[in-house]
């Protein structure tokens, strides 16, 4: 099952999320919101299943509204040791969601949070499961190797040549990144971290993709073609 979660940052127009990444909410039974990414999910115009978090954003005029129309509501204490986007995660994979789109994870006030977020692609529970992270220039996913049986990981980078690809490690070095369909090859080479060597790689083909032997890799997609 695919779930939506929409987290209390910076959610875009649906039509600008339509766009930039067309079919991105297809096919989703569940959609979670994460303290006031309720309001976000409302005015996305998408049915929300369940709200959860300590609702210190959402305040008790909406908490009220979403429960006298019927949505479910986790509260959760203040005091606590993950993030109400975390708990919307952990939510959705308990009802069973096999694949997740989150909107809203990045802008607003705290950077902190932003960068929580995108931590959120290494979460020990979605180990084999498909993440994104989506906001109307931008898509984030995550690879990380090596796979159980200790081999290499390829993710196909599907999409319009043109488009902008950038290849960051994050937490440590990233050894054994191949490229195929990329302006800037790599072959079997290390991304340190630190160093943006990695940073807007060019998609000259539909059907790029990448190959990871050793870390956790981001692959931070854009749909336009911007000056590097």
């Amino acid at each position: 099952m695919k779930a939506l979660i929409v987290a209390d940052g910076d959610v875009p127009a649906r039509a600008a999320l339509d766009a930039a990444w067309p079919g991105w909410a297809d096919g989703a039974g569940l959609v979670v919101a994460a303290d006031g990414g309720a309001l976000g999910a409302e005015r996305l115009g998408l049915p929300i299943d369940l709200v959860v978090g300590d609702m210190d954003s959402l305040g008790p005029e909406a908490l009220a509204r979403l429960r006298d129309a019927g949505i479910e509501v986790q509260l959760a204490p203040a005091a606590k040791d993950e993030s109400d986007t975390e708990l919307a995660v952990l939510a959705a994979l308990a009802r069973g969601a096999g694949a997740l789109v989150i909107v809203g994870a990045f802008g607003g006030a705290r950077l902190d949070h932003a960068l929580a977020n995108i931590g959120l692609l290494d979460l020990p529970a979605l180990a084999g499961r498909s993440i994104e992270l989506l906001d109307a220039s931008t898509r984030v996913t995550a690879l990380r190797a090596p796979d159980a049986a200790g081999r290499p990981v390829r993710r196909e980078l599907g999409g319009r040549p043109g488009t902008l690809v950038s290849l960051l490690p994050f937490g440590g070095d990233a050894a054994g990144v191949t490229t195929e369909g990329l302006g800037y090859p790599l072959d079997d080479e290390t991304l340190h971290f630190g160093p943006a060597r990695g940073l807007s790689n060019l998609r000259l083909a539909h059907d790029a993709a990448v190959t990871l032997r050793q870390g956790f890799l981001l692959i931070v997609e854009s749909p336009a073609t911007l000056s590097r």
